[in-house]
């Protein structure tokens, strides 16, 4: 972007690589007809080579040897368009071509606008040379860099350029596919579309076609065009890019144009005032009804999002939320630079005026008119601007009950998955209970069954004593519970991962603890207590 504009001294330089010397101006200036083959440095010596190399606009050329052709538009200087013959050519020979343009247009024609399809560098340097174009205006319309700007204005002309991307919704005839689909439901675009534009992509990159089901896609279009305003006959020339997507055609632009002369509301303004501004001005209106036109189908695809959040709860709804909200920041930035260029027509007056309408009168009229006119058309754009606030706060409404709903649905999963583990934790604990039960009755069980009772209080022939059966129970429970917990690998009794001969030894490792344990905390009480002590003696207090 720092390359938009003449007012830049350094134009499309490299700081540490480009030591290319600038060309000193022939003795005696240009000349009247400098060589065309050799622009831009014939008119423009700053431009060197590794300049003009680094920013591109000797090298486009049309793709699928696609022949370059011109249509014409010619406003007459009573405010009616000239319908009177063919205007389309077709350039096949460049010098044929610079003939063209060499012949003086009629006195009666007060504008003529070139739309200019599929151009050559041929081509470029002839209209270059011919109209004095600075070199800005094809870097910025090759590189799609948004500008606006005026140029060697003197009494009696000047020149103006607007360069303007902006967003279009185009229907194609061939479906779409996503790489990946969004999600399984009927809004996933299922088809096979012929350029690789997948998900990943779009949500990075958001100069690239937008995808939208039916089919839809809303992609950038550019409208790049020059004036070069006279006291003669001004001359508009539209750049059009090439590209493998249909982008707004010459012949399409020239034939919007051509039929503004049949508007009532235009033609009258056309019969009203001799600023052949007021074509330049409706060609920007071209811009205002292709971003409408997307605006509405953006609201009709956030209405179907919004109605499937609600009815399918569905978290990967989000990254197609997320992919329109950051496009349509991106179009923030889009409809400013719009508002900024038709605020710059409004405020550029036509310096040629002074000679095209002589009464200053009918001069300040044509001056509030423009003005009017550029009002109408910013009026709409801030609509625009209105309308793309709305449709983001409405997506991000649409994001945040998205999550809301995930949100709720991980609550009630959480809220089972607890009922579920009170549940265990109650049965776990009951199995703990029915073990240590085991652990103290199996060995009187055991020792029931080999001694068969046979204790003198229960069956007096026998001579075992109670006191011997209850002394084997308590030897046989100890020792049963110090092999259960030795073998154990995690326990109370001893820490996870430690060494065997703990565990065999944990009793004896276990009471070391308690005891080291209550003397630590008695000595530390203690220590606390002196300290404390210490500090109030220190301040003066009376600790007894």
């Amino acid at each position: 972007y720092r390359h938009a504009a003449p007012s830049v001294p350094w134009p499309w330089m490299d700081f540490d690589a480009d030591d290319s010397q600038v060309l000193p101006l022939p003795p005696g200036g240009l000349g009247q007809d400098p060589e065309w083959d050799h622009y831009p440095q014939s008119l423009f010596g700053n431009w060197t080579h590794d300049q003009v190399e680094r920013c591109g606009i000797l090298r486009m050329n049309p793709t699928h040897n696609q022949t370059c052709s011109m249509h014409r538009v010619d406003v007459l200087t009573g405010g009616e368009f000239d319908k009177s013959e063919d205007r389309t050519v077709t350039v096949e020979h460049p010098q044929a071509f610079r003939d063209l343009l060499q012949d003086p247009p009629s006195s009666d024609i007060r504008v003529r606008a070139l739309f200019v399809e599929n151009m050559t560098v041929p081509v470029l340097q002839i209209l270059g040379t011919k109209y004095n174009v600075e070199p800005f205006f094809f870097a910025s319309s090759v590189n799609w860099i948004p500008s606006r700007y005026q140029e060697d204005p003197k009494p009696d002309e000047d020149h103006i350029t607007v360069v303007l991307p902006f967003i279009r919704m185009m229907k194609i005839q061939k479906p779409i596919t996503r790489t990946r689909p969004v999600r399984s439901f009927p809004l996933t675009l299922s088809a096979v579309f012929h350029l690789v534009y997948v998900d990943e992509k779009q949500i990075i990159d958001t100069q690239a076609p937008l995808l939208l089901p039916d089919n839809q896609i809303l992609l950038h279009d550019l409208l790049s065009i020059h004036m070069h305003r006279t006291s003669t006959t001004s001359t508009i020339i539209s750049y059009h890019p090439s590209s493998e997507l249909q982008r707004t055609s010459a012949k399409r632009l020239q034939s919007l144009m051509q039929r503004t002369g049949d508007s009532v509301y235009w033609s009258n303004i056309f019969k009203r005032s001799k600023d052949p501004t007021f074509l330049f001005l409706a060609t920007l209106w071209y811009a205002l009804y292709a971003w409408d036109e997307a605006f509405e189908v953006l609201y009709r695809h956030i209405n179907a999002l919004e109605s499937d959040v609600l009815r399918y709860n569905d978290i990967k709804l989000t990254r197609e939320l997320h992919k329109l909200q950051a496009h349509l920041l991106y179009y923030q930035q889009l409809l400013r630079d719009f508002q900024v260029s038709v605020e710059f027509v409004r405020n550029t007056p036509n310096p040629a005026m002074s000679v095209l309408e002589t009464d200053p009168d009918k001069r300040e009229d044509s001056t509030n008119l423009l003005h009017k006119e550029a009002d109408n058309l910013t009026s709409e754009i801030k609509r625009l601007t209105g309308q793309r606030v709305m449709l983001s706060a409405r997506l991000q409404n649409v994001i945040h009950l998205a999550f809301a709903s995930v949100n709720i649905t991980d609550s009630r999963a959480m809220q089972r998955l607890a009922v579920t583990t009170m549940i265990n934790s109650a049965a776990l604990r009951q199995a703990c209970l029915v073990y240590y039960l085991a652990m103290i009755f199996v060995p009187a069980n055991f020792l029931a069954n080999v001694f068969c009772m046979n204790v003198r209080q229960i069956n007096p022939p026998t001579t075992g004593s109670l006191a011997q059966y209850i002394e084997v129970i308590a030897g046989l429970t100890v020792l049963i519970s110090w092999v259960v917990v030795a073998f154990q690998t995690e326990s109370t009794f001893h820490l996870k991962d430690c060494s065997t001969q703990r565990r065999v030894f944990w009793p004896v490792f276990y009471v070391f603890d308690q005891i080291s344990a209550a003397i630590n905390k008695w000595f530390g009480y203690n220590r606390d207590q002196h300290v404390s002590g210490v500090l109030h003696i220190c301040c003066g207090e009376d600790h007894s």
